[in-house]
């Protein structure tokens, strides 16, 4: 199972999706298979701006964590970013760009890391107990 730091990092990722109104965020331990990334954070984007939003509020949110982003990829055509974190890499799809690749289906034998509902639905300026 993934360790604390990597559920905190995938927290703070998912929070900062859903800030700019990612949809069906997906958490996956892919620690087993991959030897050097602990997680996957899928999120979904309804056009290529909003795609965009999310990429770059993950990436600010991880920066102000104390997370450095390794890599970036996919920002141009804003269809899937790619951004990698070391331990977490997230991916920002476009809805029909997920259903096309279906990493989902690729790594389905993984466990599913959950996102707190808290983290989640907080916005910003709420205080999260």
């Amino acid at each position: 199972m993934s360790s604390a730091s990597v559920i905190e990092m995938v927290g703070v990722a998912a929070a900062a999706a859903d800030s700019k109104g990612g949809e069906d965020l997906v958490a996956l331990d892919v620690s087993q298979p991959l030897p050097l990334v602990d997680a996957f954070l899928l999120v979904s984007g309804n056009s290529e701006r909003n795609v965009a939003a999310i990429a770059d509020a993950v990436e600010e949110s991880m920066l102000e964590a104390g997370h450095k982003r390794l890599r970036r990829e996919g920002r141009t055509e804003s269809r899937w970013v790619l951004l990698d974190f070391g331990d977490l890499v997230v991916h920002v799809f476009h809805e029909q760009e997920r259903v096309y690749y279906g990493l989902e289906r690729l790594w389905k034998d993984c466990p599913v890391i959950p996102i707190e509902p808290a983290v989640v639905t907080s916005t910003p300026g709420d205080v999260v107990s």
